[in-house]
């Protein structure tokens, strides 16, 4: 790799107000102005590869960015090439390349600066300067070109005649020099006894001893502005704040990341084949250390594009670690898939699937034995080692050389798992209702369990969407209330008893009420926690996360049980409910599990038990509801969803930590949690909570509160709070 060190000029004290004005140390966003310098030098240089020329205030100025740097002194603002030369000592016989940049430019993009990098070493160039073509009047030396498009002088605009200035190319101040040609021609400058002289000198002298001079021009006229006034200061805030809120395309480096639910990526950006090589090959690693490989693993996935070819990448990368798989022999659910590891005794599961995400995606979730996922600490090991391997790391051996040694082998899990979920309800109870349901699976990979199961049952079953669609009709495969219109207009059309909905991988649930209104999925956890405990008899306690409805803790109090709040994240779920040895668990996103089943979330289940619940009591979902509601009084919940970016990841929850809220609003405040996110719990039960999604590159903001309209009140004050503006929606 070619050499490169880099020089930040942060000497000059700029002019403000008609006073010298430390621009350099002033506060843009949560930072200083010439610490978004330095980051963007360090992503292409060392530290000690990094020179920062100081002169005005240079003590306060080492005091803020610390030793690990190289610091030249130039006493006298004389320019910017003076600034340069400076350096010469320091730097040697160095003959590599030198990334120059102003300390007064901190809103120049990596990506530009990596193209202006790039070019220069593509051309051979000695050197390359960055420009962009702009209308704004800004005071920036404007680039000569030739006829043939050379670039042969910068003009400064002090120098430029009226036609000059008429140029748009400016120059933006950042080079990339060839080392040795740069100190040849600054030598030269410093002998001609001239007081002050700049790097746009040296473009025609290098030109006129034979060097190429090449250039790399920027788009994004948010990049050109250089802060030298307080007025260049308030309007690079608006810039950041620009950026900071503007929603991306994902993109995605060859790095392996889990969330809350697993790892998951868009396919062809983060999720490829040898991505999940890797991944496979770190789980392995981790099984063989510990010594548990001969239990094997369980392999599944679901109807998403790309998931039946990972799974059977998977099965190669285990069978070439003489780990045991047993792979399924066609799509399922991941309750399936997860109820066949526990009955294996596999050391894991594995799930191919996305779960709700858009079709775009794909993932891979990972079980333990008992059902519940890995924990943080486990993931993150994972991980950092997955990121570390190379192709070369993986051990794999070709399919059906694995199944012919039989160190794999198909087997189809559905029978097995349609009795466990049949021995948790009496069918016969169910039988005897004759109700009419309607089931929309949203394309997924639920639909033959729960309709072998409801046919069992006596029930008149009707299933929409149900045949095989990577796409998912065009949209995410999530059981929410905008994605239900055909169910509810089925219902309502055709005098059902229930409808029934179910995520992609189906462990999430949705229902419809006999009216065809949907029913949030908090309704949903108070009705069968209630039903559990009070018409089956069930003694024990709740869990759930903290973006879940406070109606169960009231509900629990009434029922002489505790509720216990866990980080969002099913993993977290299962772990209190062993711990506690819970009834039931569940999230407001539509996941539940009960005790004695898998310790991961059961949409079949979920599913089947609603039937059960107006099969035994003879009720209909809106009575059973009014019944649940005299009890908890009523609460409501507004979600709402915010394109997140990387920068809103760090920058809102440091906000959140270092603010002091005593109200939001008119509402006091009664205490403030950082369990997982921000938390505002005022009186009554009220709270307001911002989180970033681990699954979706979503800023997620949750309130709930004595009325519909309160809350999406609070979800507007919050958003206020941290610089957004939302429309919330129920």
């Amino acid at each position: 790799m070619d050499q490169l060190k880099a020089i930040i000029l942060a000497a000059s004290p700029g002019e403000g107000a008609g006073a010298p004005y430390p621009r350099l140390l002033q506060r843009l966003g949560d930072r200083a102005i010439i610490d978004y310098v330095v980051e963007n030098a360090l992503r292409f240089v060392a530290p000690d590869d990094l020179y920062i020329v100081a002169g005005y205030e240079r003590e306060k100025l080492q005091a803020h960015l610390g030793a690990a740097y190289h610091y030249v002194i130039q006493d006298e603002p004389l320019g910017t090439g003076h600034a340069v030369w400076q350096a010469r000592d320091q730097l040697g016989d160095y003959g590599g390349d030198l990334l120059i940049l102003y300390g007064d430019t901190p809103l120049f993009r990596p990506a530009s600066l990596r193209g202006l990098l790039n070019r220069h070493r593509l051309k051979g160039a000695d050197l390359t300067l960055f420009t962009a073509i702009s209308d704004q009047p800004l005071p920036y030396g404007r680039i000569i070109r030739d006829s043939r498009g050379n670039v042969v002088d910068i003009i400064e605009q002090a120098d430029a005649s009226a036609e000059v200035q008429k140029i748009r190319e400016l120059n933006l101040g950042a080079y990339v020099f060839k080392a040795q040609p740069l100190f040849a021609a600054l030598a030269l400058l410093a002998q001609s006894g001239a007081k002050r002289y700049l790097l746009t000198d040296l473009v025609h002298r290098l030109i006129r001893a034979g060097h190429r001079v090449e250039s790399y021009q920027s788009y994004d006229q948010d990049e050109i502005l250089g802060i030298n006034t307080p007025q260049d200061l308030q309007e690079a805030e608006f810039i950041l704040q620009k950026r900071f809120y503007r929603p991306k395309r994902v993109e995605e480096e060859h790095i392996i990341q889990f969330g809350t639910g697993g790892w998951r990526a868009v396919i062809g950006e983060g999720f490829t084949l040898h991505n999940v090589r890797r991944l496979c090959q770190a789980l392995a690693n981790k099984l063989i250390r510990e010594g548990t490989e001969a239990r094997g693993v369980v392999i599944g996935y679901d109807r998403r594009f790309l998931s039946d070819r990972s799974a059977e990448a998977a099965a190669e990368v285990f069978a070439g670690n003489n780990i045991p798989v047993v792979l399924l022999s066609e799509d399922a659910p991941t309750p399936l898939i997860t109820y066949a590891a526990s009955i294996q005794n596999a050391v894991l599961g594995l799930a191919f699937t996305a779960s709700h995400n858009p079709p775009e995606y794909n993932g891979l979730k990972v079980f333990l034995t008992d059902g519940s996922l890995l924990m943080d600490e486990e993931t993150r090991e994972v991980e950092d080692e997955a990121n570390q391997l190379g192709m070369q790391d993986v051990v794999k051996i070709e399919l059906d050389l694995a199944e012919s040694a039989g160190i794999v082998r198909r087997a189809d899990f559905t029978n097995e798992y349609v009795d466990a979920v049949e021995s948790f309800v009496d069918l016969d109870v169910i039988r005897r209702a004759g109700l009419r349901v309607i089931v929309d699976p949203m394309y997924g990979v639920g639909q033959v369990t729960l309709e072998i199961i409801l046919i069992e049952a006596r029930c008149r079953v009707v299933i929409i969407h149900g045949r095989h669609d990577p796409l998912f009709g065009g949209r995410s495969p999530a059981p929410d209330l905008k994605a239900l219109n055909m169910l509810i207009a089925e219902i309502r059309d055709g005098h059902y008893d229930l409808g029934l909905a179910m995520d992609g991988d189906a462990d999430r649930i949705a229902i419809v009420d006999e009216r065809g209104d949907y029913i949030h999925i908090n309704d949903i956890l108070l009705l069968l926690y209630y039903y559990l405990h009070e018409i089956r008899g069930y003694k024990g306690g709740v869990v759930r996360n903290l973006a879940t409805t406070h109606m169960l803790d009231r509900l629990a109090r009434r029922l002489g049980e505790t509720c216990v709040e866990v980080p969002v994240g099913f993993k977290h779920i299962a772990a209190a409910m062993k711990r506690t040895d819970a009834l039931l668990g569940g999230e407001s996103s539509g996941g539940l599990t009960i005790r004695g089943h898998i310790m991961g979330k059961d949409g079949i289940l979920a599913a089947v038990l609603v039937v059960e619940m107006l099969a035994r009591t003879g009720k209909s979902i809106s009575q059973l509801l009014q019944e649940v509601h005299a009890l908890t009084g009523r609460l409501y919940t507004v979600e709402e969803n915010l394109p997140a970016t990387s920068e809103m990841k760090v920058i809102i929850p440091q906000r959140l930590r270092q603010m002091s809220v005593p109200a939001l609003g008119p509402y006091r405040m009664v205490n403030v949690s950082h369990l997982d996110g921000t938390k505002f719990l005022l009186e009554n039960d009220n709270w307001v909570i911002l989180r970033f999604s681990g699954t979706e590159p979503l800023l997620r903001i949750f309130a709930e509160s004595d009325t519909p309209e309160k809350a999406r009140e609070l979800v507007q004050l919050v958003s206020e709070l941290v610089g957004l503006s939302a429309q919330a929606t129920s």
